[in-house]
């Protein structure tokens, strides 16, 4: 099955690109999360929470607003061909069913797709494993 779509397949590897660095800086604040700096006094038992917060700004990792805007501005065919990727890519539909799964996110698009697919785990995994399902 050949499939034309709206959006180029180096595109949708950017998303996913975009996507994975997203998640990296994700885990990474996570990880961050658990070394705090903590010190307590014992003289006074009592604990004070010491950080730096324009430090923290500026290593702020912005792939997952960068991601977001750069979804936001897809049209409706787009947003739709790329959900419907995800969802072949997921294992929701087989490649022949693209047309239907096209349809399908469509008719759901009732929320913003930035935000549908930045809750999911695995969306640059998926988004690969749609391109190459799809033969792309």
């Amino acid at each position: 099955m050949v499939v034309d779509l709206s959006l180029s397949p180096d595109t949708i590897r950017m998303f996913a690109q975009k996507a994975r660095s997203a998640s990296t800086a994700l885990d990474d604040a996570y990880e961050d999360r658990g070394e705090t700096n903590i010190e307590l006094d014992p003289d006074r038992l009592a604990g004070s929470h010491h950080h730096d917060a324009l430090a923290e700004e500026e290593s702020e990792d912005l792939s997952e607003e960068e991601l977001r805007e750069l979804l936001d501005d897809l049209n409706v065919d787009e947003a739709s061909e790329l959900v419907a990727i995800v969802w072949i890519g997921r294992g929701d539909y087989e490649a022949g069913d693209f047309l239907q799964a096209v349809e399908e996110a469509r008719d759901r698009a009732f929320t913003a797709t930035s935000g549908y697919l930045l809750r999911m785990p695995m969306l640059a995994d998926h988004l690969e494993n749609g391109l190459e399902t799809l033969g792309l």
